[in-house]
């Protein structure tokens, strides 16, 4: 009894196809090796940030709003940052939050409370309202600066913020 191969041989119907999947194996291993490579640069990057900054936020007084500065504690993990000021749900609260890019860039939203009339634009501004406003940002290693999206100009004004990163004590 003759052995039949477990086999068959290629015909060539098949062999074009098989020609295809040599050719997409082969491009496929530079880009994993490629993706491999990039995956430790992108993780160091996400956590260059992280740590605890002073934040600084100043908006000029602009018609009739007064000006204010106020300073508070963020902390960025993994990249995301988060600031508090006052306690949440009362007048006075704000929020800072918003991802780091691993080129310092960061997109930062502050959701809050108006507290004092005098400090909030708008006409229908009063204590206990909630706002929210957008802000872009730029950080290096040990400090960052942004500023306000002013969207049209026509209600915001030009707030600005200062970032400086804790350094830990020397023991």
């Amino acid at each position: 009894m003759e052995a039949k191969p477990i086999m068959s041989t290629p015909t060539s119907k098949t062999r074009p196809h098989q020609a295809t999947y040599r050719l997409a194996r082969f491009l496929m291993l530079p880009l994993a090796v490629c993706a491999l490579l990039l995956v430790p640069a992108t993780l160091s990057a996400e956590g260059s940030f992280d740590g605890t900054w002073d934040t600084t936020l100043t908006c000029p007084a602009k018609g009739d709003t007064a000006g204010f500065t106020t300073h508070f504690t963020s902390v960025v993990t993994a990249g995301n940052l988060r600031g508090e000021r006052g306690t949440a749900g009362e007048p006075g609260y704000m929020l800072l939050t918003g991802a780091i890019a691993a080129n310092g860039s960061a997109k930062l939203t502050i959701n809050g409370i108006i507290a004092n009339r005098a400090y909030a634009r708008g006409i229908f501004a009063h204590k206990g309202e909630e706002y929210t406003w957008d802000a872009k940002a730029q950080f290096q290693a040990t400090t960052g600066s942004g500023t306000r999206d002013q969207g049209l100009g026509i209600i915001g004004r030009p707030c600005t913020f200062d970032f400086a990163k804790q350094t830990a004590p020397v023991q």
